[in-house]
């Protein structure tokens, strides 16, 4: 044991003595040193109950023979820092989590890991740290929030507040029920009810291995969430007494496992940002990982639909089997040699899985999918020369094809203003731009623009194209993550009011219909933005991030 190293009498009197001094027994001292990385605070729903969940994952660790010790650590909320300056510090906290565990872990020279974690940023961070540590490790998300009343025709969540502002500039919804819709869309608890990153990840982070079999989707407030924690306190005794470390479960074929679950499932758009940066830590380079995703969402059918592709919510993929059950139908498709946190293979956690219900609403089988090819689209174009991201589950097949003409921004808030006041028609295509990793800095998401265009009635008319990103939980016609970013001088830097824009999903296309020789003249003219921060974390992050078809990493290399 890493703790017994540094806590050995007579040498280490001293380190022992700090413990002592918060009440550990020379038993306790006697046992693995279990740290608890707690994404817990009262600004994140999503991680608003992991306080209680900490204390059942405790007893399962005193009950298997360990000694643990709680620590907190970044969690930040993409909803609250939805549409203003928040949203610059919610990608690069992703990278700060995944430091901040790696310090408390090396610093106190932990012998394992349970992280606590369910928001956008906070399950790939906790990723990131368990394979650069490789310590014995295991994250456990707080579960998903239930959804509210039913709104335009499925059960409400936070987003429909940005649908009915786009109602209410419309003038399809007054105030007064604007207002009343605030109090009855989130009941409760937990990550976002609907199938937006935050479950996204915690699903893939199942399928990786890393999370016990059914716990991502648990609800928040369920009592089994709390058996959840007290079995996950349990297992992580078992990986650190077998020395299974996250290295040994995260592997290529285990990536290539979740890959397949985000695009059977229709996963948010952000899972391939995360999953490039995992791919990177323990080696494989991006473009590797870009074929990977190429290959795998064209061979992977859907057979999971639910909000925001449909009226469904997270909760009812849970009630319908959850994660285990969606494996079991794609298993001929998975590598079942992958080994988990349980100790066992995916193939030996599988075999006790029933299938999915024969009256299921939301999840179908492999010989009938909701379609042949998956969720998630990598479109390339002399728009987007590296990649760009698209989500084909959540957009209308009418709008898998769409031309229209460029209305161009420089920013989140400049389109949102020309959304609100009726400055976007149908035929428009909204190009927003400098808000990716080093321009935003950050890469903001589209979030608001997107859903104000939905709640305006215009989603089957206009459509987005942005360096930037989107939430799980957009839809309409989108296209993100273009690479390169403007503020690298891509395309999408030169892109004028007036020109011509074609997305074509099928064929994974995204094109400009300008001329080279156009480009090239505009390119001359074209100056590099000064940088928006030069103090602070940001500052950092801009100057260091890589592309986001690199993963927009901290790259200090």
């Amino acid at each position: 044991m890493r703790s017994a190293d540094i806590l050995k009498r007579p040498d280490f009197c001293f380190n022992r003595a700090v413990y002592k001094s918060m009440g550990f027994s020379d038993e306790d001292l006697g046992k693995p040193i279990i740290g608890i990385a707690n994404c817990w605070s009262e600004v994140v729903p999503g991680n608003y109950n992991l306080r209680e969940l900490a204390k059942h994952v405790k007893y399962g660790i005193y009950a298997a023979g360990g000694t643990p010790v709680e620590f907190g650590v970044t969690g930040v909320c993409d909803g609250t820092a939805q549409g203003n300056r928040g949203m610059n510090f919610c990608l690069p906290s992703r990278d700060l989590l995944a430091y901040d565990v790696e310090i408390m872990a090396e610093a106190h020279q932990l012998d394992g890991l349970v992280l606590l974690g369910s928001c956008d940023k906070n399950v790939p961070g906790l990723l990131l740290a368990a394979v650069r540590l490789n310590l014995p490790t295991i994250i456990l998300p707080g579960g998903p929030m239930q959804g509210g009343i039913e709104f335009d025709g499925r059960k409400s969540d936070l987003t429909s507040l940005s649908e009915g502002c786009g109602m209410l500039s419309a003038g399809t919804l007054d105030e007064d029920s604007l207002y009343e819709l605030e109090n009855k869309v989130a009941p409760g608890c937990g990550s976002c009810s609907f199938y937006g990153t935050a479950n996204t990840l915690c699903c893939m982070a199942e399928a990786l291995g890393m999370v016990l079999p059914g716990a991502a989707l648990i609800p928040a407030v369920y009592a089994e969430r709390s058996r959840s924690a007290f079995s996950t306190g349990q297992a992580i005794m078992h990986l650190v007494k077998e020395n299974i470390l996250p290295r040994d479960i995260i592997t290529e074929k285990a990536i290539d496992n979740a890959i397949r679950i985000l695009n059977a499932t229709g996963g948010s758009t952000n899972g391939v940002l995360h999953m490039l940066a995992l791919g990177r830590e323990i080696g494989i380079d991006s473009k590797t990982m870009m074929s990977k995703f190429d290959s795998i969402g064209k061979e992977t059918p859907l057979i999971v639909k639910i909000n925001p592709a449909a009226k469904y919510n997270v909760e009812d993929l849970y009630h319908d089997g959850g994660i285990p059950v969606v494996m079991k139908e794609l298993e001929e498709l998975l590598t079942g040699g992958c080994m988990t946190v349980t100790g066992k293979t995916v193939k030996e956690n599988l075999q006790n899985v029933k299938h999915a219900p024969a009256d299921s609403k939301v999840i179908r089988t492999v010989a009938d999918p909701f379609s042949r090819s998956g969720g998630i689209a990598i479109v390339r174009g002399n728009l987007a020369p590296e990649t760009g991201i698209t989500k084909p589950s959540a957009i209308d097949p009418r709008m898998h094809v769409f031309s229209g003409t460029a209305r161009v921004f420089n920013s989140e808030e400049e389109a949102e203003h020309a959304i609100l006041s009726n400055q976007i028609e149908a035929g428009n295509v909204v190009v927003i731009r400098y808000e990716g990793p080093k321009g935003g800095p950050g890469m903001r998401e589209m979030f608001k623009a997107m859903k104000y265009l939905v709640g305006a009635g215009l989603s089957l008319s206009t459509a987005i194209v942005t360096d930037g990103r989107f939430s799980g939980t957009n839809n309409g016609c989108f296209v993100g993550h273009i690479s390169p970013e403007a503020a690298e001088g891509g395309p999408i830097a030169l892109v004028e009011d007036g020109d011509q824009i074609t997305i074509d999903i099928p064929n994974q296309s995204l094109h400009l219909h300008v001329d080279d020789e156009t480009l090239n003249e505009r390119k001359k003219k074209w100056v590099r933005p000064e940088a928006k921060y030069r103090k602070g974390y940001l500052g950092l992050y801009e100057k260091f991030a890589t592309s986001a078809s690199e993963g927009g990493v901290i790259d200090y290399e």
